[in-house]
């Protein structure tokens, strides 16, 4: 099959169960587009596909960098289209899965990029203030006040090659024959899941993974951008509880999972599959319909 597969949508709704499936259908390699899981040692809070869940199957971008060292959209485009390369060239599907969606974009659009030394040093300002610093900058930005994330990549692009993000040109024509996938859930039971999730990871040694990396006294920009570890820190340091911390890494998920909904259905051409969890064979069924349309 010539083409590539694209399977996308929040935490905890079976992402990874699904490409295993499909990869396993479909003589695939899979490429990890998550941002956080290309760094070693973030395991638990990125909720990385584990050794077991992989069941042999080939998965790329994965563990790559250490988590002091810089990974930029720029690597991810240049690294992920050379993997899509070396897969199709074996004769296989390159799979992508993750919820990064400008690393999703940035791979498989016309989308340019230069190559930005962009710092890996985390602001210590407010968003609020960070916000004020975008508006002096390109006071018609469309980056919501609350979007930490988009705001610093805003203000990083400017640092690093002096022009406005908003004013780059739009990335609108996808360069492979490409199925997206969206897999969705009904809300209140994607935040159960969620919630549930964060609990599963305390269980699996998330508060030990946060410690290990706080004991270092590490605040680079890998580890304060995952959700769960920069809420554990406070709590280290003496300022949360630990019930406090844990319920805003639930409550900074669910936020999260709503952004992406909202990216996804804006930037991308995806087909949203409602995900059965009673009978996951269902929601394979449906995805391999599209695939094969």
């Amino acid at each position: 099959m010539d083409k590539i597969i694209c399977i996308v949508g929040p935490t905890g709704v079976g992402k990874t169960k699904l490409s295993i499936e499909l990869a396993k259908r479909y003589n695939g390699e899979i490429i990890n587009a998550d941002s956080t899981q290309v760094y070693k040692e973030l395991n638990i809070a990125t909720a990385k596909v584990t050794e077991e869940e992989k069941e042999n199957i080939p998965h790329h971008l994965l563990d790559i960098k250490e988590v002091d060292e810089s990974y930029t959209v720029y690597d991810y485009q240049r690294d992920c289209r050379q993997k899509i390369v070396e897969i199709q060239n074996r004769g296989k599907t390159p799979i992508l899965v993750g919820g990064t969606g400008l690393y999703i974009k940035a791979a498989l659009y016309d989308y340019e990029l230069e190559e930005e030394n962009i710092s890996t040093i985390p602001y210590t300002e407010t968003t609020e203030v960070l916000y004020q610093k975008l508006l002096k900058i390109d006071s018609k930005t469309s980056i919501h006040f609350n979007n930490r994330k988009r705001i610093e990549r805003a203000l990083r692009y400017y640092e690093a090659t002096g022009k406005i993000l908003s004013e780059k040109k739009k990335a609108d024509k996808l360069l492979y024959d490409t199925v997206m996938i969206g897999l969705t859930l009904d809300r209140e039971i994607l935040y159960e899941r969620i919630n549930r999730r964060v609990d599963i990871m305390m269980e699996q040694g998330l508060l030990e993974e946060a410690k290990r990396l706080y004991n270092r006294s590490l605040h680079t920009k890998a580890i304060m951008t995952p959700i769960g570890y920069k809420e554990l820190f406070q709590y280290f340091a003496g300022i949360e509880s630990l019930e406090s911390a844990l319920e805003k890494v639930k409550q900074h998920s669910r936020n999260y999972a709503k952004r992406q909904y909202t990216w996804f259905r804006h930037q991308m051409p995806v087909t949203w599959i409602s995900v059965d969890l009673e009978h996951f064979e269902n929601t394979i069924l449906l995805a391999c319909k599209t695939i094969e349309k």
